[in-house]
């Protein structure tokens, strides 16, 4: 069977997997006709434009950078509210008392000095040029002045300026718009790549419909690619512009002619790629820079892979596969991206009509089939891949371990079925064989003769010699077989052109595929089918030519999913463009040797309430320890003895609502952990996580308290 993905084994078109979205080509095959928008469009631009000219700056891994205002780096040291307050009343008091003194004469008159040595004579009587008027008011400035200076000493010392920042703005302070570039030269809505390109109409036709508020930011995004595409040479400049100007912003659509998901229920920046998925907590453990931002997920960091861990209930599923899986369908949409989502049929990853392809193994009214040695002619390639789908989780879980028994036992056979039939066998073809059923074998070998393939003949031979040997692992497989093999799954996985076969070879372009799991009865045959899916995932993306295309696996609950070889997969993906997102309910689920791995192959890591402290011990060692400054402060209350002792302690502790005391500090850098065991499985409140980043480019976050409700 031959299948790309995009037509079925009879020669006839399937429903179309979305092609790359590109201003050049017309789609391979007509594309579906577009619903009705998701979205309808705004009455004007002015909320699409104050979306796209928000700033964006620069900022640490997993920061949302949509309108996000820098924090320093380290936090300032604040006074104690009593301290600040009490402090700023004292020197109100102490600066009225000084005024009043002055006022009083009680210590002399020498502030008049600088006014007698400034002031001419002529304007000090009352019979000056002046009058008594002006010399009223020349004295009353100069008091005023006097007053003044010492209001400004007096807020000083009582530091009046943070008094009003920290209790009196607040209360006043309106929400302010964000601040948007609105210079020509850098707006981004006037599209002047496209104009220094020499694609003045282009950029004219885009700059007006975003204006009229028939742009949305798919729109944007896609255009901004199907561009790239012309910077690198894979379009020409003139059919870019040609379908801009006939189309405007639905210009260069994706196959599906979808413009937008018919629902979302993150927030989503698609000009930083970024998806909103909480907030990072004000926390004492969170580096202060992180403290009250957005913590967003992007291609950047999944390209380094994610596995999350949590109880069943902490939001694996609804806070984090979703929002990814509805991020990467957008980018799938502006031809950025290509997604697979694996779960159980209703765990609530999203509407079908979000997806071009919905694969419902198990269910009779699929559409869609899934290929089961995907997509490959290659019997050697298709052993391999079929070998970890069915006993991966049965090899040594030591890193150094493989799986060859499995293959060979498997090529000996695909090899000779495929060269007499033309095709891999059907399950339960497959089944047979292995279990070393007479009639097929010597149909099998009747064929090879009459075809002349002599080598073939010597692995068929070979085949049945191993088979009832002492360690021979045939039966082994076919008994994994025969977990698909079951009525449930009649009609799935055939190889004889009944069916639509899907195959992931097809994320060489921009698809956006959900496969569901049947659960029910069959919960060992989807971890065998979830196993397939990622072997297969980890192969194809491997060999794709376009790897500007982001390839994505979401993969809902992995439970006996994680091989040695997966996790070899997983560490390849990164130079490939690509990355997976698994989620356990914990690491229990994961043989022991194979815990550290997993985790040292991932860049990101996520640890979610709930967790056990046997779990937490684990990402605890994986985060590892730093370096703090630990103060051992010694108080020792002082005794006055004289009774103006007596009254300055008094004073003092009005002051501060403290006893006077003499205080020792001793300051020491220790080494302790970033998060203990104890403080994950019991310090994160329901509905957070512990997050730990690395992005493509090998910049770190520390782990990061985050309200994924935020």
């Amino acid at each position: 069977m031959d299948s790309d993905g995009t037509q079925d084994a009879r020669g006839t078109h399937a429903s179309p997997v979305p092609r790359p979205a590109g201003p050049p080509e017309v789609p391979a095959m007509p594309p579906r006709p577009p619903r009705a928008p998701a979205t309808p469009p705004l009455p004007d631009g002015s909320a699409f434009l104050t979306w796209l000219r928000t700033p964006r700056p620069d900022a640490a891994p997993g920061v949302w950078r949509f309108g996000h205002r820098p924090r320093p780096a380290e936090e300032p040291e604040e006074i104690p509210t009593r301290q600040l307050l009490s402090g700023a009343l004292i020197a109100f008091l102490v600066g009225w008392l000084i005024w009043s003194l002055l006022q009083n004469g009680y210590i002399g008159t020498w502030w008049w000095v600088p006014f007698d040595l400034i002031v001419p004579d002529a304007w000090r009587g009352g019979d000056s040029d002046l009058g008594e008027t002006g010399t009223f008011i020349v004295y009353q400035g100069y008091e005023l002045l006097v007053a003044l200076v010492i209001m400004v000493g007096a807020a000083r010392l009582g530091r009046w300026g943070e008094v009003w920042r920290r209790f009196v703005t607040p209360r006043f302070r309106r929400p302010q718009a964000q601040e948007t570039r609105t210079t020509p030269e850098d707006d981004p809505a006037q599209w002047n790549e496209l104009r220094a390109a020499g694609a003045v109409d282009a950029a004219e036709r885009l700059a007006t419909e975003a204006r009229s508020g028939l742009m949305r930011d798919v729109d944007h995004a896609r255009i901004l690619r199907a561009w790239q595409g012309v910077r690198t040479g894979r379009h020409s400049l003139a059919t870019f512009s040609g379908a801009v100007l006939k189309d405007g912003a639905a210009a260069c659509l994706h196959p599906s002619g979808e413009r937008d998901l018919p629902a979302r229920l993150a927030r989503h920046d698609l000009v930083t790629g970024q998806v909103r998925l909480g907030t990072t907590v004000d926390d004492a453990r969170n580096p202060y820079a992180y403290r009250g931002t957005g913590l967003a997920l992007g291609p950047d960091l999944l390209g380094t892979s994610l596995v999350a861990v949590g109880p069943a209930g902490s939001g694996k599923t609804g806070t984090v596969v979703r929002p990814l899986a509805e991020s990467l369908c957008l980018h799938a949409l502006a031809g950025r991206a290509a997604v697979v989502v694996v779960g159980a049929a209703g765990a609530g990853l999203g509407p079908a009509d979000a997806y071009d392809v919905v694969v419902r193994i198990g269910n009779q009214e699929s559409e869609y089939d899934l290929d089961l040695y995907g997509g490959t002619t290659d019997p050697d390639e298709a052993a391999a891949v079929l070998a970890e789908a069915l006993v991966g989780d049965l090899a040594d879980p030591h890193p150094g371990s493989d799986s060859r028994r499995s293959t060979t036992v498997l090529a000996q056979l695909l090899g000779p079925f495929r060269a007499v039939h033309g095709r891999f066998p059907s399950v339960p073809e497959l089944r047979q064989l292995l279990d070393g059923a007479p009639g097929p074998f010597a149909a099998l070998r009747q064929g090879l003769q009459e075809a002349g393939q002599e080598s073939l003949l010597r692995e068929l031979d070979a085949r049945e010699r191993q088979m009832g040997q002492p360690g021979d692992v045939g039966g082994v497989l076919g008994d994994r077989v025969a977990l698909l093999d079951r009525p449930a799954f009649a009609g799935f996985f055939d190889t004889s052109g009944q069916s639509r076969p899907f195959t992931l070879k097809a994320l060489d372009h921009p698809v956006r595929v959900r496969i569901d799991l049947p659960q029910r009865g069959h919960a060992d045959a989807s971890k065998m089918l979830a196993r397939l899916v990622l072997a297969q995932f980890t192969a194809s993306v491997a060999v794709r030519e376009d790897r500007s295309l982001f390839a994505c696996l979401l993969l809902d609950d992995a439970t006996g999913v994680v091989t040695p070889e997966a996790v070899r997969g997983i560490q390849r993906l990164r130079s490939g463009n690509a990355g997976v997102v698994l989620t356990l309910r914990t690491l229990d689920d994961v043989a022991r040797p194979l815990r550290g791995p997993l985790l040292g192959a991932t860049g990101c890591r996520m640890a979610l309430s709930g967790l056990t402290p046997w779990d937490g011990q684990d990402f605890a060692e994986v985060w590892g320890k730093e370096w703090t400054e630990a103060r051992d402060v010694t108080d020792r209350q002082i005794i006055a003895e004289t009774p103006a002792g007596k009254a300055v302690h008094m004073l003092r502790r009005v002051i501060t609502g403290k006893a006077p005391t003499a205080r020792a500090v001793t300051v020491r850098q220790v080494e302790r952990e970033r998060w203990s065991a104890s403080e994950l499985a019991h310090a994160v409140p329901a509905g957070h996580a512990v997050l730990s980043l690395t992005d493509v480019k090998g910049e770190h976050a520390p782990p990061l308290l985050v309200d994924l409700r935020g």
